[in-house]
Order: structure tokens, then sequence, then C-alpha cells
């Protein structure tokens, strides 16, 4: 059955009531057409309210309100309009490919939740912690080359001489860096980050727009750069075997399964009452790339202050602390200036100073006491 046939059908059912009312005088018409000719002059009005109009088109019945008409059919435009404007919104500056960003961030939440977390989860019950805390100091040895590097690169040759050290002791007494003697007290060498993506930041090159990979996790442009130039190091310094898949593959397999269960508790603590967790995960790492950056140049910056600070905090707060108690009384918060009368400070008019006070202001006095009205004793 075509839709011609269907639409004037289904009219008929859902037309509005006065339609009966006005085919009522039909059966008059047809008899008062005998008794004159001017009795078939209505028929043609019969004629042209009877076919019932398509939905959509302008009615023909000249008793309907055009008005209604046009509001019953302006909710049918409004969604186009929203579809319209539902994907201008703008991107958060820095942020210029959000939309991206969060469409992998929500691939990453879902390979997470069913396959990464459970693995990791599964390795951190399975493998006993001193060898997983064993092949995680082998690890971060095998990167101390490359914060030697970076940190000639960045003209700091004290941090590099005490990175040297620090592999030279971890590769041979901490057995090829299985154990981590040069953090000890009795050498005081701790760990640091470092590479090329602080290096470039070092001499004033921007982060680029934040990125967010599923393999890679939160980045910038920069960063993403710096971590291929740190990849390549050992690769082309050294060859075989830190150039082979053999090498990379559970290198890399197994620094990703120990980081993601050791920071199981961080993550669930920071984005399972976000209410947006990309936003937050974005924010926090950004932060703290700012204040590592700042680092290397001497500075420090407080985590949550600045351009970084939290979105909704109330910049008119001042340095009120946020954790104010909102039900204390703010006329309590000045008790040395209440606003109270002279006379009720000093007691009673024209007392002295050495008088005690006749009455005190009390913020919970009988409002219809006369004040006039002399005090207790």
């Amino acid at each position: 059955m075509s839709f011609g046939l269907v639409l004037p059908t289904v009219a008929l059912f859902i037309a509005p009531p006065e339609e009966p009312a006005a085919a009522a005088p039909m059966p008059v018409v047809q008899v008062s057409s005998a008794a004159t000719p001017q009795s078939a002059a209505p028929e043609p009005q019969v004629e042209a309210v009877a076919p019932a109009s398509p939905p959509g088109s302008a009615p023909l019945d000249p008793l309907v309100d055009p008005a209604a008409t046009a509001s019953q059919t302006a909710p049918a435009t409004a969604p186009t309009a929203m579809e319209a404007t539902a994907g201008n919104i703008e991107a958060t500056p820095g942020d210029p490919l959000e939309g991206f960003n969060r469409a992998m961030y929500s691939v990453f939440r879902t390979a997470d939740q069913k396959i990464i977390r459970p693995v990791a989860m599964g390795y951190k019950h399975v493998v006993p912690k001193p060898l997983r805390s064993g092949i995680r100091n082998a690890l971060s040895n095998l990167g101390e080359p490359i914060v030697f590097v970076n940190d000639l690169l960045q003209l700091k040759p004290g941090r590099a001489i005490r990175t040297l050290v620090r592999f030279l002791t971890n590769s041979t007494i901490g057995i090829g860096g299985l154990v981590d003697v040069a953090k000890t007290p009795a050498f005081s060498l701790p760990h640091h980050d470092n590479g090329f993506g602080n290096t470039l930041a070092y001499y004033g090159v921007g982060p680029g727009p934040y990125l967010f990979l599923p393999f890679v996790g939160p980045t910038t442009l920069r960063d993403l750069l710096g971590g291929q130039g740190d990849g390549m190091v050992l690769p082309l310094a050294v060859g075989k075997p830190f150039d082979r898949w053999q090498y990379l593959v559970p290198k890399g397999a197994l620094g990703a399964l120990d980081q993601r269960a050791e920071s199981d508790a961080d993550m669930k603590a920071l984005l399972d009452g976000a209410v947006d967790p990309y936003a937050t995960l974005r924010s926090v790492y950004l932060q703290n790339r700012t204040a590592e950056i700042e680092a290397l140049h001497g500075r420090t910056v407080a985590i949550g202050t600045g351009s970084l600070e939290d979105p909704l905090s109330d910049p008119a707060s001042g340095a009120a602390s946020p954790l104010n108690d909102p039900l204390n009384d703010p006329a309590t918060a000045a008790p040395s200036s209440p606003d109270v009368p002279a006379s009720d400070k000093a007691g009673t008019p024209g007392a002295s100073a050495g008088d005690p006070p006749a009455r005190q202001a009390d913020p919970l006095k009988d409002p219809l006491a006369d004040p006039a009205a002399p005090a207790n004793p």
C-alpha cells in the first residue's frame, strides 16, 4: 500500500472532532436542493471541506486557527535546531583534539576494565612482590643512560655525574639493577626521571596539543615525540639486543602491567568519584608536567594554583578555606569589633569607662524588647 493512500486514511481517524459537526448539514442540503435552486450553493462548500488534508499542509477549514496549527508543527523543527548545534562545543584550551581524545579514552577505559586491569591484577597476585620489585628496578636501571644524556643536554653536569654513579652502582653491586642499592642511605642517589620531552621543554618548546592514546595514555605532542627519542637511544647506541622485538615486546608488556598494577589504587581514588574522569586525568597530567618543567629551572609550582587551578573554586573567596563550615554565623567572625551601639558597650549612656557594662549585645535577645527599658540587675 502506498503512503498516498495510508496518510488520508489515517487522517480520517485522527481528524479533529469539529469535522463530523461540519458534515452534519449534508442531509439538509440534499432535501433543500429540490425546493429551490439556490440551496445547491452549499454543495461546493461541503466538497471543499470533505477531503482530508495531508499532514503538514495548510488546513482548508476556515474555522481552524492557523496559529494553533503552527504551534503544533513547531516541535517538529525544534530537534533539528538542537541537532544542528549539538556538535558546536568549544574545545578546552590546550586540547583542540578533545573529541578524538575522548573517543580514545573511552576505548582505553573499555579495554582497561575488560582486559588490561584483570591481567595486571593477576600479574600482581601471581608474581611475588620481590620478583616484581626486581623487574621494576632492572627496567628502571636500563633507563638511566637516557637520563644521563638528557642531564648533559640540559647543562646539569652535577646531576649527570650522580646519574652515572647510580647506574654503575646498581649495575654492579645491585646485580644488574635487580636491587636498587643506590637509593639506600649509604649512597643517597635516588632515581629521577628525565627525557627528551623535558629537554625540549627546558629550551622553550611548547607542549603542543594534548593527546590521549590507548597504549600511551595522557601525553602531549612534545612529550610523544620526546618519548620516541628516548626509545631510540639504546637501539642506536648499543644495538643488539635492544633493537630486537624479542626484547622490546616483553619490556613494554612487563613495564605496562607493573605500572598498571601499582597505580590501581591511585587510579580508583582519582577517577571513580570524578564527574568527568577524562577532564580530571587531563588536569592532573598537565599540572604534574608543568611542575616537572618548572623544577628543571629551579622553580616550584603549587599544584592547584595558577592557570590550572580548580575551575569550580570561587575566585572571589580570597584566602578563605574552602572547607569552612557554611553554617557558621558570619557575625562571629570578628568578635573584637561587633556592630553594637556605644551605649550597649558601655552599659548606660553617660557611664564611665570603669563601670561594668549593664547590658551585653545578645544576638538571640527578644526582638520585641524595648531597647530604652532599663537593664535587669
